[in-house]
């Protein structure tokens, strides 16, 4: 029996999960971490190889130091001790993607460790420990066919064999899909600002496997776990968890075991399911290297590496709040990705108003670039043009109404706010005393009733005038006169 969501959220005041994070981090670099093949995306199958990533007899890996580079300014980010010397080792385990029988990696001294993310949880904040960052090679990729008919067929690119990785390990401090969920986020946010790799899910530049047991609460022991691998997006991971953590505490329940194995999630029907039996860190035979001498990251070259580290999203939040007199939740929107923090800085230095700046970023373009479905990056209104919209409408050149009509025509035509701005001939708010007058009179006139109620003590029917006002004038009167306006006139 598997225990529903529903179910499970019962029966979690009996069972407490147990989460621990494997992410694996594509590096950005051209080349291969042992071998000079590219490491390009998409080029055809089995072209970017060399004797060194296919194992050949007598070829010799060399590191790569620019792999070394970004993998210690990735664990500075994240908190972590790096070790001045780290030890290579050869994790032995036979499948078809991995040519030499064995996958080049680090194990009892790694690269870094004792590292942590902070999420939000609760009105605080929550520390997940992170266990280690080590350095290692990727394996290549099986192309299934057919499956699961009889005449599957399966195929081999070697081109991923080599590529750059680091490993970040969470301890088992995540008690929760949702604490899943946001440490992932955060970690990739961290990893996107230093720059060391581009996180593409779709393109395997991040991997991300789930450890998850459940346990009766308060027992300290950990109960058996399940692997959950293969998992190609955040939210995908945290629909796993869920699932996993019901389907375990259902075996409990209902008096069964947890079988210690590794299983897939299948996102179309929600489920996880039964891949193999879970291998013990001995059965890789792990030890040292012998191809590779100790990784030294001495203190001279740990402090050149860190004069790279720019300034991280926490960080710039505080420092956004501070500066621009912006909210914290502001300032995280602003954050995410970085090329918007990087563009709204841009602007906002350059408007009279960077509060405006934020708010209309938030309360126009973003709602807009959501209903159309396209990132920021894609946006037909540049960072400037929402600082020059912000600026016309801080001088009561333009009022919010007509903001909106133009940002509602930059998106139908494509172009940016100043140019559409100059195509409509650059539409400016009425400020004519008279002219406004002659309005206020026209509607006053024809609302005897609405008159009547606000004399008789009714004075929230000044909305309503304002708002017949800002008709008559097809939205270009200045909101601000009209209501100084109609406050003489009613009185």
């Amino acid at each position: 029996m598997v225990t529903t969501t529903a179910d499970s959220v019962a029966a979690h005041a009996t069972y407490e999960p147990v989460i621990g994070l494997e992410v694996h981090v594509q590096l950005l670099t051209a080349t291969k971490i042992f071998c000079s093949c590219s490491t390009r995306f998409g080029a055809p199958p089995n072209s970017n190889v060399c004797p060194v990533c296919l194992g050949m007899p007598g070829a010799l890996p060399v590191l790569n130091k620019k792999v070394v580079e970004f993998a210690t300014l990735a664990a500075m980010a994240l908190e972590c001790r790096i070790n001045e010397t780290s030890i290579f080792a050869r994790k032995n385990y036979f499948y078809p993607d991995l040519p030499k029988g064995y996958q080049i990696s680090q194990y009892d001294k790694p690269l870094a460790e004792n590292g942590f993310i902070e999420i939000p949880a609760g009105k605080g904040k929550k520390k997940i420990d992170i266990t280690r960052v080590h350095l290692e090679e990727d394996a290549g990729k099986s192309l299934h066919e057919g499956f699961p008919d009889s005449d599957e067929k399966t195929a081999i690119d070697l081109n991923r064999t080599g590529v750059p990785l680091i490993e970040i390990v969470s301890e088992p401090d995540i008690a929760s899909p949702d604490e899943a969920y946001e440490y992932l986020t955060r970690l990739k946010e961290i990893i996107l600002y230093t720059g060391v790799s581009d996180c593409n899910m779709e393109e395997g530049s991040l991997r991300c496997d789930a450890n998850v047991s459940v346990r009766p609460r308060g027992q300290k022991e950990f109960g058996t776990k399940a692997e959950i691998k293969n998992v190609n997006s955040f939210r995908f991971i945290r629909e796993a968890l869920e699932y996993e953590i019901g389907r375990q505490i259902g075996v409990l329940e209902s008096g069964g075991k947890i079988t210690q194995e590794t299983r897939l999630y299948n996102s179309n029907e929600g489920k996880t399911y039964s891949m193999r039996s879970k291998e013990q860190a001995h059965d890789y035979r792990y030890f040292p290297e012998p191809d590779l001498p100790p990784l030294v990251v001495d203190e001279k070259w740990k402090a050149e590496i860190g004069r790279g580290m720019p300034e991280l999203p926490e960080a710039r939040r505080a420092r956004m709040v501070k500066d621009y007199g912006i909210t914290e939740y502001d300032a995280h929107v602003l954050t995410s990705p970085k090329s918007l923090a990087d563009q709204f800085e841009e602007a906002a230095k350059a408007a009279k108003n960077s509060k405006r700046v934020a708010n209309l970023v938030q309360s126009e373009l973003m709602g807009r670039l959501k209903a159309k479905g396209i990132e920021i990056e894609q946006s037909p209104i540049s960072m400037k043009g929402v600082a020059a919209s912000a600026d016309l409408v801080e001088a009561g050149t333009i009022s919010g109404k007509m903001l909106k009509e133009l940002y509602d025509l930059s998106f139908e035509r494509g172009r940016d706010f100043p140019v559409v701005y100059e195509e409509e001939g650059r539409p400016q708010q009425s400020t004519d005393t008279a002219v406004l007058e002659k309005l206020i009179d026209e509607v006053l006139a024809v609302n005897p009733k609405q008159l009547e109620q606000y004399r008789a003590g009714k004075t929230t029917m000044i909305g309503f005038f304002v708002g017949q006002v800002m008709k008559a004038s097809k939205g270009q009167a200045s909101p601000q006169i009209v209501n100084e306006l109609l406050g003489k006139k009613l009185k």
